[in-house]
């Protein structure tokens, strides 16, 4: 998933400010944003710790962001030092956030279950995906527990670890599908986009939901090897940024 639909209105107490060095983020798309670093209008780092601090203002009141990366600023630091030295792969020092059932090396991978924390497996084939094309993973996204297949009657973004997801437009309104973490780091602008994944109806809604711009690619594009999932052969990874 990725970001909010241009023309959709801002999340309720969010914050007016979304510039880096001068440049709206917020309105600025991904290859617009390499094309600022590679002219030395911004570097990665400034990028990621705009989307740091806007976690540290927002999250306590959207429950989005279940984990951090400790080494966010330091991938950020070595993206801006390979681009230096010629790197222009697409998503360099690009910052994303990934649902917390997709395994990533260094961070917990949850699900959102108490059941699974600690748990540390090495990179999902999508993150290694991402970080091969250069982006950096600063965080693991909140979801319905079990991507919603924790019970019948489960609560869309209710996980035991990372609490209730809320829509960040209306904070009291279902944000809607197991990627509803996802669906509000992106709505929200807590990264510059976001993966989910979907079985059933995952990407679509939260994206309906939250303003988002969603991608379900066709089952068999984006491998979900490596992910925590309910129906191994339906479910698949997909993204959203805003446009």
């Amino acid at each position: 998933m990725g970001g909010r639909h241009r023309g959709a209105q801002r999340p309720c107490g969010q914050p007016a400010e979304h510039k880096v060095s001068g440049i709206d983020v917020d309105a600025t798309t991904i290859p617009q944003l390499q094309k600022f670093m590679n002219s030395h209008r911004m570097n990665s780092v400034e990028l990621t710790n705009f989307y740091l601090r806007r976690i540290r203002q927002l999250n306590p009141m959207l429950n989005a962001v279940i984990t951090i990366s400790s080494t966010a600023l330091a991938d950020a630091r070595a993206a801006d030092r390979t681009r230096r030295n010629g790197d222009h792969r697409p998503l360099l020092g690009i910052p994303i956030i990934v649902k917390d059932n997709i395994d990533t090396t260094g961070m917990p991978t949850t699900a959102g279950s108490w059941a699974l924390a600690g748990s540390t497996p090495g990179d999902a084939f999508i993150a290694q995906k991402l970080k091969a094309a250069g982006a950096i993973i600063i965080g693991k996204a909140n979801l319905s527990e079990w991507a919603n297949f924790r019970s019948g009657p489960s609560s869309s973004g209710w996980s035991g670890i990372g609490g209730q997801t809320n829509m960040p437009y209306v904070l009291d309104r279902n944000p809607c599908g197991s990627s509803s973490g996802s669906g509000v780091v992106a709505a929200a602008d807590l990264a510059v986009a976001a993966v989910g994944t979907e079985t059933d109806g995952s990407i679509v809604c939260p994206s309906g939901a939250n303003g988002d711009v969603g991608i379900k690619p066709t089952l068999g594009c984006g491998a979900a090897r490596a992910s925590s999932r309910s129906a191994p052969t339906r479910t698949r990874p997909a993204r959203s940024r805003g446009t």
